[in-house]
């Protein structure tokens, strides 16, 4: 789902209200070029929408992810959960435990490692989220932690 009208249009199919912090919710995770914690999320959309506020940031979240159009992921080693929105499972995330940006890789892994665990165990995945955590190229180079530059800070899908 890439814009705000066929967001509209999928939460009325699915009989709920189109409302303003469920719009400004929206627009801040596809605005976004990273994985973001709810606090980030919330400073967002306080910039558009200051009256709408953390608990409705909250309920937002909630209701995207269970009609399975935005991911909840801890990513790294962070006890933080981050959103983002909805991605096919042959993404996974590789995490710079150095510099802490975050990258889609997308491939094949992903559907062979479902293949595997219904062939190999009976048991059917209904979604992945696979986290690869180490150095990016940036980090690997330099061997030094710190902040990437900003044309490659954020997660580049």
């Amino acid at each position: 789902m890439s814009s705000s009208d066929e967001l509209n249009d999928h939460l009325r199919v699915k009989g709920y209200r189109v409302t303003r912090p469920r719009r400004a919710v929206w627009r801040a995770l596809m605005d976004a070029d990273d994985h973001l914690t709810v606090e980030e999320i919330a400073a967002l959309v306080a910039r558009r929408q200051p009256g709408v506020n953390l608990a409705s940031v909250y309920r937002s979240l909630a209701l995207f992810a269970q009609l399975d159009l935005v991911r909840e992921s801890r990513l790294g080693d962070e006890d933080v959960t981050r959103w983002e929105l909805a991605h096919p499972d042959e993404h996974f995330h590789l995490i710079c435990d150095s510099c802490g940006r975050v990258d889609h890789h997308a491939g094949d892994l992903v559907a062979r490692i479902i293949e595997h665990l219904r062939s190999g165990h009976g048991f059917d995945a209904r979604s992945v989220d696979l986290s690869v955590v180490g150095r990016c190229a940036f980090c690997a180079a330099d061997g030094e932690q710190r902040q990437p530059p900003d044309d490659i800070a954020n997660d580049s899908r």
